[in-house]
């Protein structure tokens, strides 16, 4: 995250691709991972290959997947750089305590408290894909 901090920019212009683009592909990729925490239906299959989870961590296309990043390349025109850096180290140390402690939230929440959870972050993700969609698609229409 902290590389596409520096670097997001340059590379989105060697792929050809503007920000606008990306934050739109970024909240279709935002708005089906809430639909599948809301339906509970399985829309990215998990790779059959065992070794592939060893290369690329399971949670990585989550916490710095494309909406991630589109993020980023946002908050850089609002915000100066050493702030958003900060950002992402405090976001990153609570990711890894959230992570470590998931066997503790699991117990104390339960299935039924689970499932809520889910389907209640599952919205919130659907409603920030519409946000970033409606606020860059029209940029598209060149």
């Amino acid at each position: 995250m902290i590389l596409f901090l520096f670097l997001g920019k340059p590379f989105l212009q060697i792929l050809g691709l503007d920000v606008k683009s990306f934050a739109v592909g970024g909240s279709i990729v935002i708005f089906l991972l809430g639909l599948e925490m809301v339906l509970g239906h399985e829309i990215f299959k998990g790779d059959k290959n065992a070794h592939s989870g060893a290369v690329v961590p399971i949670a990585f296309p989550i916490i710095a997947g494309s909406g991630t990043l589109t993020t980023i390349m946002s908050l850089k025109a609002n915000f100066d750089e050493f702030y958003i850096a900060m950002g992402i180290l405090v976001n990153l140390v609570i990711v890894f305590a959230v992570l470590k402690s998931l066997n503790y939230i699991e117990r104390l929440l339960g299935p039924g408290g689970l499932l809520a959870v889910r389907k209640f972050f599952g919205v919130i993700l659907l409603a920030i894909a519409v946000k970033i969609f409606s606020s860059n698609v029209g940029a598209l229409k060149k």
